[in-house]
């Protein structure tokens, strides 16, 4: 709307949930022109530009995760696509496939992300937004709250509880945690509840008191039937219904009432056709709530068949439900049951209710928490959370392997919440890796300042904005601990960021080291994780490859353990002689150095100049390797002169370079001299049949 994609002469937005309808049957012009948009006139033209031009159509499917039935999306057969009838599916199938409308761009939202997945295997971008930031949730909360009396009380009162808080990072959260602390405000309470099963049904309380008249019953009817709907909608991935299928009118009413319905229009087909109104859930977390209270309420579900709704069976099995929060509301409103709300819309004894801890303690207690893949351990931390049972925490606890790996796993600040809660009543060590989590800067403090967490990784972006922001604050005492828990080895740089990273963690060692002085008056050896560094791959690719590489070796003498670099790469960084002449400038630094992997980097004879004129400095280099290089005889006779000076020496591999006899003459006879050298390897398609063959019976070290 603000004309930032130029590109663009049509943009075409649908809400996946109201052409959701299987029965339904569109033409590409009837979604369109007449769905979407209906001309006065002109539509015939319009829509034959569109066809003449799809690169400058867009075309914005919005919840993409709301599409009925969505698994195993049906091709699109239709002869004529782009005129025949489809449903909605065979359409998406066609503009997916491109073989409606190719060339058009497809913008598709959906929550989680990896709900796009189902429907499309490969997608040109993705792009996640990980909601609001702790500024951002405190912005919104006094925007909330502003112009009222009890405006910094409220901010106050959601930040006391943490918990809560995280939730406050998703905007629909947010608005739920201020409805309820603006009503709690109001009744003159100081404390909010402390799980998000307690918000909810506190909310559900403060929207239908239970008192004990007529009217009560009628509302605890009306809340039986609209969790019941709630729960089979959600089963068949819908969240509105048709007017004539409700089943009365007190229920429709009882629901907009409240705000647990938003009125909903249907999309008609054609002109003749009337239309169709309804109602759908406000929200997909009401629907959660409300369907989960279906499954408490209902006197068809036995205990034992309770347990399936939570969701943690083995990682290769699909969860059982869709409403990704039902197993926290479950597994929280199974220890509610004495609270007296639950007690007045349920009528539950509390021999019955005990009975359904018991199952799912039972349940919990069998289940192999240690070969959880890390989802499916962090929703069942969720779980525990929910139930505030001290039981159940100290036996997740115990269970725990002290090896926990997140590694590209998105962790949201509620998730980083219950994890910090769990790991802080366990007494056993914890090793974490929370690489590529996008983890939060508070999130990590907190995890990386427990006691028990011995230590971690992180994405040193992150790693070095926390490092920053302690010494900002002079949080030393954390700044030192947390520089003696990181981990940096092994270490794969695959992006220019990550040496920008790397760069920057060595700066932050320099300015460490002076801090630490100017505070103490003391030297400082600066960060372990530094100096402990053994292995550095380097995986850039050719675009990048030569740029990064020369900024690595920059900063390669502040690794004094670096005991293995790697630069053979499937893609190639292809460092020619720049970066093999760069490299070798800082040979004498690398004292530790034992394996040199410098394949597939198209040095030629130039470049193995350089080389073998600094390699005796590497005083520990076992192992070389110039593997499928464009190394000549003149390359191959500079290698030959110092071979004798690389006492350490162990393995040499030249193959596949452009060595002639000549060369290989030159490196045997060479290897007479270097008794220590176990292995040359020299095979070469510019060898001739026959002489390596000949040197190999001279000298068995030779590899053929």
């Amino acid at each position: 709307s603000n004309g930032e994609f130029s590109q663009f002469e049509f943009v075409f937005w649908f809400d996946c949930k109201q052409i959701s309808s299987p029965e339904k049957r569109y033409s590409l012009k009837d979604l369109l022109l007449e769905f979407f948009v209906k001309p006065q006139e002109g539509s015939k033209e319009i829509f034959e530009y569109i066809l003449q031009n799809p690169g400058k159509v867009l075309l914005v499917f919005d919840g993409f995760d709301g599409l009925h039935g969505h698994e195993n999306s049906p091709r699109c057969s239709a002869s004529q696509p782009e005129k025949d009838l489809c449903t909605i599916k065979e359409l998406l199938s066609g503009l997916i496939q491109k073989k409606i409308l190719t060339g058009c761009t497809l913008l598709l939202t959906a929550r989680p992300k990896d709900k796009v997945y189902q429907h499309v295997s490969k997608v040109d971008k993705t792009v996640e937004i990980v909601g609001f930031s702790p500024q951002q949730r405190e912005l919104y909360i006094t925007k909330y709250f502003e112009g009222l009396p009890y405006c910094d009380d409220a901010l106050k009162l959601v930040k006391e509880c943490e918990y809560l808080f995280s939730h406050c990072y998703s905007p629909v959260m947010c608005r739920f945690i201020c409805f309820l602390c603006e009503t709690v405000l109001e009744m003159g309470d100081k404390s909010l509840p402390s799980t998000l099963t307690k918000v909810f049904l506190k909310f559900v309380e403060q929207k239908v008191p239970m008192q004990k008249d007529i009217t009560a019953m009628q509302n605890r009817e009306s809340l039986a039937t609209l969790a019941r709907i709630a729960w089979h909608l959600g089963e068949k991935h819908r969240s509105a219904i048709k007017s004539d299928l409700l089943p009365s009118k007190e229920v429709k009413e009882f629901a907009l009432k409240y705000g647990f319905f938003l009125p909903f229009a249907f999309p008609k087909h054609s002109d003749t056709e009337r239309d169709e109104f309804g109602s759908t859930f406000s929200d997909f977390v009401i629907q959660n709530f409300l369907g989960v209270l279906h499954l408490m309420l209902a006197e068809e579900m036995k205990d034992k068949s309770l347990t399936k709704y939570l969701s943690f069976p083995s990682k290769k099995k699909k969860p059982y439900n869709w409403m990704d929060l039902v197993p926290r509301f479950l597994a929280g409103l199974l220890f509610l049951q004495d609270d007296p709300y639950f007690c007045s819309i349920s009528n539950v004894d509390v021999k019955q209710s005990t009975k359904k801890q018991k199952t799912l303690l039972k349940y919990i207690g069998r289940l192999q928490i240690n070969e959880f893949c890390p989802e499916r351990l962090l929703e069942l931390l969720h779980c525990i959370y929910e139930t505030q049972n001290d039981d159940l925490f100290q036996h997740v606890t115990l269970k725990l392997k002290p090896d926990l790996s997140f590694l590209g796993i998105i962790l949201t600040p509620p998730d980083v919440h219950v994890l910090h809660a769990v790991l802080k009543r366990s007494r056993k060590e914890f090793s974490l890796d929370l690489r590529n989590s996008s983890i939060d800067m508070q999130g990590l403090k907190d995890l990386v300042g427990l006691k028990n967490v011995a230590s971690f990784r992180a994405s040193l972006g992150d790693t070095v904005t926390l490092w920053e922001s302690l010494e900002q604050t002079q949080d030393y005492k954390l700044l030192k601990a947390s520089t003696e828990k990181f981990v940096l080895d092994p270490f794969k740089a695959k992006t220019m960021k990550d040496i920008s990273d790397l760069s920057d963690l060595v700066e932050m060692q320099e300015k460490m080291i002076n801090c630490m002085q100017d505070i103490s008056g003391c030297s400082s050896c600066g960060i372990p994780a530094i100096k402990n560094l053994r292995k550095l791959e380097f995986a850039l690719g050719p675009v990048c490859g030569l740029q990064g590489f020369l900024k690595l070796v920059e900063i390669l003498a502040a690794f004094p353990s670096l005991q293995h670099l790697d630069l053979d790469a499937l893609s190639e960084n292809g460092i020619g002689d720049e970066g093999a002449e760069s490299l070798s400038e800082v040979f004498p630094t690398l004292t530790s150095l034992e394996t040199l992997n410098l394949s597939q980097n198209k040095i030629t004879d130039v470049g193995a100049e350089k080389l073998a004129t600094a390699l005796p400095s590497l005083s520990s280099l076992k192992t070389l390797s110039l593997y499928n290089n464009s190394i000549c005889d003149i390359g191959a006779e500079n290698l030959a002169k110092v071979l004798p000076a690389m006492a350490s020496l162990r393995v040499l591999d030249i193959q596949y370079n452009k060595i002639t006899g000549v060369g290989a003459q030159q490196l045997t006879d060479s290897l007479r001299k270097c008794p220590h050298i176990k292995n040359l390897v020299m095979w070469n398609p510019t060898i001739p049949y026959g002489v390596l063959e000949h040197l190999q019976q001279l000298d068995s070290r030779i590899s053929v």
